[in-house]
């Protein structure tokens, strides 16, 4: 699910892997583990990326639609 909802909100918003990755301090190759599910991000790293794509925390997850 968070695979998913990250690639999706990520490419909604028009940012590559290396955009999105500057904007939240982690490499693009962190990026993409976590969008191919290989990593899972810490609590850290979900928070900055849920803050940059203007989402909840529970709705990368999957505990909300919202």
């Amino acid at each position: 699910m968070f695979k998913r909802k990250l690639k999706e909100l990520r490419e909604q918003r028009g940012l590559s892997q290396m955009a999105l990755a500057k904007k939240v301090c982690l490499s693009q190759s962190l990026i993409a583990a976590f969008e191919m599910g290989t990593r899972k991000p810490n609590s850290d790293a979900l928070i900055a990326l849920a803050d940059v794509l203007d989402c909840t925390t529970d709705y990368l997850l999957g505990r909300t639609d919202k």
